[in-house]
């Protein structure tokens, strides 16, 4: 970090409005979807490990995603949570950064892992019989592993070059550090910070929706092959929940990340930009758990025998 830089002590986030009633009522609001995201994604993480059944590829990465998104949530509601209470809401230079780089990283491990759980469904339908070769504890250790390490080393490009930057203000018009709303406050030439966005992160985005589009394609390829009804259903049914949790997930960092910006911003842009973050940082994570519990019988029997196991001990 330059000497320039030292002399910024502070980050002020702008709030969504001043007015003491609809503040504390988005306190509340935040604090109820962040509680159940963290209950949701938890108890997902708890299912999985209390049940044998459940000890497979499909669910390790499951259990992964949960965490992923119970931190995720966390290193953006945690602060926003605080500042919503403050009349200052401010965060430190290194607390601006160190938010910045948690969020880039787990954004960019979560786009890596939704990569890995597209071929993981594509091994289980199209090379079953090498299913238990190609996705043995080690492979799913090691491409678990490929997804943080990727997703951070990706982070730090970003975070060392947005923080070696000049800052000539201080308000950031956001709920979080983002990395595009503290480019509009430097002084300094972020043409280079831009193209790492354009060209790093639109490869990370393009390469991991490119992974899931082809894994699927091959799915569908083999699905339509199978001769029963009934079994085109099942082969399906096991894909349903995470094609939807991929489309939202990068159907937002698309909207929030890749559109075109406006040089002329209203409030009503501001406004719909911060609704969006929050959609992206805790909306998100709390809908995973509920996707793939709704839609997964295998999640649904687990819990019904979890129950049924609590029950049974504590009568």
């Amino acid at each position: 970090m330059t000497e320039e830089n030292s002399t910024t002590k502070d980050f002020v986030f702008v709030s969504f409005t001043n007015k003491p009633v609809v503040t504390i009522t988005l306190f509340f609001v935040f604090l109820i979807s962040y509680v159940a995201t963290l209950v949701g994604n938890i108890g997902m993480i708890a299912l999985i490990r209390a049940s044998p059944q459940l000890h497979t590829p499909m669910y390790f990465f499951l259990g992964n995603l949960s965490f992923i998104d119970s931190v995720f949530s966390s290193v953006v509601a945690c602060k926003s949570l605080v500042n919503l209470l403050e009349d200052k809401r401010s965060i430190s230079f290194t607390g601006c950064a160190v938010q910045m780089y948690f969020v880039i990283g787990l954004a960019s491990a979560e786009c890596f892992l939704l990569a890995a759980m597209a071929y993981d469904r594509y091994v289980a339908i199209c090379k079953p019989l090498q299913y238990p070769v190609l996705m043995s504890p080690r492979a799913c250790i090691l491409l678990m592993a490929g997804s943080y390490l990727l997703g951070f080393l990706h982070s730090l490009l970003h975070t060392v070059f947005t923080f070696r930057l000049s800052f000539c203000q201080s308000e950031i018009n956001h709920v979080y550090c983002d990395i595009t709303a503290l480019l509009s406050l430097s002084c300094s030439d972020t043409h280079l910070n831009e193209l790492l966005i354009f060209y790093v992160a639109g490869l990370v985005e393009a390469t991991t929706v490119l992974s899931v589009f082809l894994s699927y394609m091959y799915i569908l390829a083999n699905i339509v092959r199978i001769s029963s009804a009934s079994g085109r259903l099942k082969a399906f049914s096991t894909c349903t929940s995470h094609l939807i949790a991929v489309t939202i997930f990068h159907g937002a960092i698309l909207i929030l990340h890749f559109r075109p910006k406006s040089s002329n911003r209203s409030p009503i842009q501001d406004v719909s930009d911060k609704t969006l973050a929050i959609f992206y940082t805790i909306i998100i994570p709390l809908l995973n758990p509920l996707i793939y519990s709704l839609r997964n019988k295998e999640v649904k029997n687990a819990l019904r025998r979890v129950v049924v196991a609590t029950h049974t001990a504590t009568s």
